[in-house]
Parts: C-alpha cells; structure tokens; sequence
C-alpha cells in the first residue's frame, strides 16, 4: 500500500518505514513533485498535523499521514512545545535549539528537568481524518550525549533509561518513543482495514 508522509525530514521517513516495514511504501511529497514547504500555521500539535494531511489530500488526493511533535519542559511552563523545531529561530536548527534549551534550564537541577515528547499523527484514507497520539516521558540531561537520532534526542532520557535518545538504537527508540507510539497506533488502524 502507498501512503504519503508529509513530512520533508528523512530521518522521520526512516523511522517511520522501520514501524511500518515492507507492507506499506511510504512516499514524501517530494516523490509527488511537491518541492515546498507544507504549511504549519495553528499554535496546536493536532491542528498542524490535521493542516498538513488536508494539504496533501487537497493537493494530489493520496491517502497520507502527518505528524506534528513538540518537546514540553515542565519548568518552562510546557515550551517549546509547538515551537520545538523552531525554539532559537526560523532556521530550525537542532543544534542551536539544544543550546537555548539548555541554557533555558541552566539553574534548574536534574530532578526538576522533566519533559516529554509528544507527538500527533493524523491520517486521510479515502477522505475520512483519523488522529493518533503518542507520549513519552523522560527529562533533560545537563548535557548532550549520544550521536544517534536527530532533534532533543541527545538531551532527552526517557523516563527508566540510563540512556539518552541519541544512545540507543533506532530499534530500541521505536518501541518507546512518542513517534513509535503514536505510529504504531496508525500502523494498528491500516492493518485492520487492509484485512
């Protein structure tokens, strides 16, 4: 089965086809011909993630799916939330985002970093919107670790892990990560209706 990922970032595309594996053929917009920015307008994981399938559905009527996820610190009052991708500016750059988040939390101490990751996966098959959610806790480190991964990944330790994100394998981040959550809710509702 085709389904469109609206999403321009390969590193999802590759996390994304780990969950779903050979069954389905996930394809960017890119494959469509669609070079562009999909929009990202609303100030809510669910209502970005809604505005990018309806962006694909209008645009190429291809059953497609979309995620918005968000970082949410509870010492800073649930940012960057939304923002995450862009926390230290328009130019999306994970590195600089690491940075600002760290120097955000600089005089908050471990026990006080928590967080977690969340993410909202909507999908139009056939016309009809479906949405799915994912959570992952965990808390901020006081430093980066790990190469793996992309994003907050080497600043996030999920809640029971001696390991960052970017420290374990894309297997293991699959299994309890935000995305993997929420994707495998998605994966749940396709194989049903593909029996």
């Amino acid at each position: 089965m085709d389904l469109v990922f609206a999403t321009a970032n390969r590193n999802k595309l590759i996390e994304a086809q780990k969950v779903f594996g050979p069954s389905f053929n996930l394809i960017l917009p890119y494959d469509l011909g669609f070079c562009g920015d999909i929009p990202e307008t609303h100030h809510t994981l669910l209502e970005n993630s809604i505005e990018k399938v309806n962006f694909i559905w209008n645009n190429f009527h291809k059953n497609c799916f979309a995620d918005d996820t968000g970082l949410e610190v509870d010492a800073l009052n649930g940012a960057p939330g939304v923002y995450s991708a862009r926390y230290a500016g328009e130019t999306n750059n994970p590195a600089d985002n690491i940075k600002k988040l760290l120097k955000e939390l600089n005089n908050v101490p471990e026990d006080q970093r928590t967080a977690r990751f969340r993410c909202v996966v909507s999908l139009i098959e056939n016309g009809l919107l479906y949405t799915f959610e994912g959570v992952c806790e965990g808390h901020i480190t006081m430093s980066e670790s790990g190469i793996e991964g992309f994003g907050y990944d080497p600043v996030f330790k999920p809640s029971g892990m001696s390991k960052t994100m970017a420290e374990i394998t894309l297997a293991e981040k699959n299994a309890i990560s935000h995305r993997g959550k929420a994707m495998e809710k998605l994966l749940c509702h396709l194989s049903q209706n593909l029996k």
